[in-house]
């Protein structure tokens, strides 16, 4: 069954500029990974100085998520890139799930 990777970010607007420039990346390479599907992204002002960036990517399955994140952790090891340590730094909140499709 399909799974659905849902990412919601609250990102302070002084930080727009440096986190589109990962997601850009990262999106760029999922896109080539095995059991990658589809993505979009959706964007909202959160507040005067916040926005609210959600990024949704289905998938074959839960392996091949499992299989994306490894790819994905091992690309920033290579470069040398901290996730966790930019959200924390730029005061980025993130939420992650994984869902899939209702049959409602």
């Amino acid at each position: 069954m399909q799974k659905v990777l849902i990412d919601t970010f609250v990102v302070p607007k002084k930080a727009e500029e440096e986190f589109f420039t990962r997601v850009r990346v990262n999106r760029n390479m999922i896109k080539a990974l095995p059991g990658f599907i589809q993505d979009s992204a959706y964007i909202r002002e959160k507040s005067g100085d916040e926005i609210q960036f959600v990024t949704v990517a289905i998938w074959e399955n839960e392996e091949a998520i499992s299989n994306a994140k490894k790819e994905v952790q091992a690309s920033y090891q290579k470069e040398g890139f901290d996730m966790p340590g930019m959200l924390q730094r730029l005061g980025i909140s993130i939420e992650r799930g994984i869902f899939e499709t209702s049959k409602i």
